[in-house]
């Protein structure tokens, strides 16, 4: 009985002494603790050398989450930080982060595509830029990212032909224009 007693005091007091007093951006944070100007502030700079210096704006992306968790530029950004780095796990958990936090911005959902499509999930990629243009259906990056995959991987729908009008009338370059315009010339349904 003493066993017994003892036992369950124990299981008792387990939780207390697992109780973790460090600090983590990732936290709950509520609305007073969140400052939001300094998160976008940090965001923009480290978006300013993200290309340069990596590892300045992976500081500076930090540093804005733990001035404000749900700051979904700087969860964006730190995912484009982590697919540069090929860290694809930490950079779609970053991108559905912001995709939650961002939920009518299509570049969350277009950059876990493209995690996803790294990672050669071709179908999950191919469903997630499909919710990007569900939330913003006239997004060029997104429509010429879609359509590209598809034609590479022969999984063309009722929705190529007119995404590849799309794309050889307002591609972002002129190289997107004249190559939605070679695969229309070569597309057949």
């Amino acid at each position: 009985m003493n066993r017994l007693i003892l036992a369950v005091l124990m299981l008792a007091l387990l939780p207390l002494g697992c109780a973790s007093t460090s600090t983590s951006p990732y936290a709950k944070q509520s609305a007073v603790d969140r400052d939001s100007l300094k998160a976008q502030t940090l965001t923009q700079e480290a978006a300013r050398i993200i290309d340069s210096k990596p590892e300045k704006a992976e500081k500076l992306l930090r540093e804005a989450l733990t001035a404000d968790l749900y700051h979904g530029p700087a969860h964006n950004n730190l995912g484009v930080l982590y697919l540069k780095m090929e860290m694809l796990y930490e950079a779609a958990g970053e991108f559905e982060w912001a995709g939650k936090l961002m939920p009518g911005q299509p570049d969350p959902r277009m950059n876990l595509a493209l995690t996803l499509e790294r990672a050669g999930r071709i179908d999950d990629a191919l469903g997630m830029y499909a919710t990007a243009l569900e939330v913003y259906p006239n997004h060029v990056p997104t429509m010429q990212a879609r359509t590209r995959l598809q034609l590479r991987y022969n999984r063309t729908d009722e929705l190529t032909h007119e995404l590849l009008e799309e794309i050889a009338l307002r591609g972002e370059t002129p190289e997107w224009r004249n190559w939605a315009g070679e695969q229309l010339a070569l597309y057949r349904p």
